[in-house]
C-alpha cells in the first residue's frame, strides 16, 4: 500500500522525534563522565563516516550539491551544529523531559519566524496562540524561580537555532538530495565540536561510554535523515503535530532511566506549549488557500 505524502511525513516526523529522544538519553547518560565536546565530536565522526560509506556504496553523485543550494545547506548545517551544542549543554545539567518540553515550542517559533522575517500572514488567533505558548515555556524555565539556571537559557538558544534550521530546510529545492544535506549537517556538527574539543581535557572511554556514543551515532544518523524527510513530505500543518512524540518518549525515558518526573508546574507549562502548538497548526490548516469548486451552471 502506498502512503500519501501526509502520512509519510507524519511517520518520518514521529520516527525522527523518537530517535532524537533516545539519542538524548544516551548522551545524557554520559554527563559527568565524558566532556560535552568530546561526546559530540566522537559521535559526529562515527555518524559522518557511516553516511559517507552509504553514499559511496549507493550514489556518489549525492555528495555534489547544486551550486545554488550550497550556501543554504551550509547555513542550515551551521544552525544545526550550534543548536546541538546549546542543547547538549542544557541536557547535561537539567532533566530530560524539562528540556524536551522547551523544545516543543519549535512549531510556535517557526510560525512566528515565518511571520516576522518572511512576512507570511498568520492572523491574530495564531499570534495569540504563539504568545500563550511562550507563556508555557516561561512556566517550564521559571526565570523568577529557584529552578531557573543558565542551562535553561541554553535550551532557549537551542530553540532559536533549531527554528533557523527548520525555516532553511523548507527553502531547499525538491531535487536536493536529503542524504547530501544529512552528510553536510553531520560534518558541520563534527567540525564545530572538534574545534570545541581542543579546549577541553579528554577522558578515556570505558566499554559503556564507548557503546553509548556508538549507539547515539547511529540514532542521530536516523534522526537527521528522517527529520529532513518529514519536513519535505506532506503539509506542514499535518506533519508538525507529530513532533510532540518526543515529549512522550522523553517522559518515559526520564522516568525509567534517570528517575526524573516533572513537577506540576512543568507539566502545566508543557501542556500549554503543546496545546498552543496544536491550535496554531490547526489554524494554519484553515489558512491554507483551497481550490474553489466551480458552481453548477445547470447546463448538461
Amino acid at each position: 500500500m502506498r502512503l500519501s505524502p501526509n502520512l509519510r511525513g507524519a511517520f518520518f516526523m514521529a520516527a525522527a522525534m523518537s530517535l532524537y529522544a533516545v539519542n538524548d538519553a544516551c548522551v545524557k547518560a554520559l554527563a559527568g563522565e565524558v566532556p560535552l565536546f568530546q561526546v559530540i565530536f566522537l559521535r559526529g565522526i562515527l555518524t559522518t563516516a557511516l553516511i559517507a560509506l552509504y553514499l559511496l556504496a549507493t550514489d556518489r553523485q549525492a555528495f555534489v550539491l547544486p551550486h545554488k543550494e550550497r550556501i543554504l545547506v551550509a547555513l542550515r548545517a551551521l544552525a544545526e551544529a550550534v543548536a546541538a551544542i546549546f542543547f547538549f549543554a542544557a541536557l547535561f545539567n537539567m532533566p530530560l523531559v524539562n528540556l524536551t518540553a522547551i523544545i516543543q515550542a519549535l512549531p510556535l517559533t517557526v510560525t512566528f519566524a515565518a511571520w516576522l522575517f518572511l512576512k507570511e500572514p498568520i492572523g491574530w488567533r495564531r499570534l495569540t496562540a504563539i504568545l500563550v505558548g511562550f507563556c508555557g515555556v516561561l512556566l517550564i524555565v521559571r526565570p523568577d524561580a529557584e529552578g531557573f539556571s543558565v542551562h535553561a537559557g541554553f535550551a532557549l538558544l537551542a530553540v532559536v537555532c533549531a527554528t533557523t534550521r527548520d525555516v532553511l530546510t523548507r527553502k531547499l529545492a525538491p531535487e536536493t538530495s536529503s542524504m547530501a544535506v544529512t552528510f553536510a549537517t553531520s560534518a558541520m556538527v563534527t567540525i564545530v565540536a572538534g574545534i570545541g574539543s581542543l579546549f577541553v581535557t579528554w577522558t578515556s572511554l570505558t566499554f559503556t561510554s564507548g557503546s553509548l556514543i556508538g549507539i547515539a551515532s547511529i540514532l542521530i544518523l536516523g534522526a537527521y535523515l528522517t527529520i529532513i524527510l518529514a519536513m519535505r513530505n506532506g503539509e506542514l500543518s499535518f506533519v508538525a503535530p507529530f513532533r510532540y512524540t518526543s515529549l512522550l518518549v522523553a517522559m518515559i525515558l526520564g522516568l525509567v532511566f534517570f528517575a526524573e518526573w516533572p513537577d506540576a508546574i512543568t507539566l502545566l507549562g508543557a501542556a500549554i506549549v503543546v496545546a498552543s502548538g496544536l491550535y496554531t497548526l490547526h489554524r494554519e490548516h484553515y489558512a491554507i488557500p483551497r481550490p474553489t469548486v466551480p458552481k453548477p451552471t445547470g447546463k448538461s
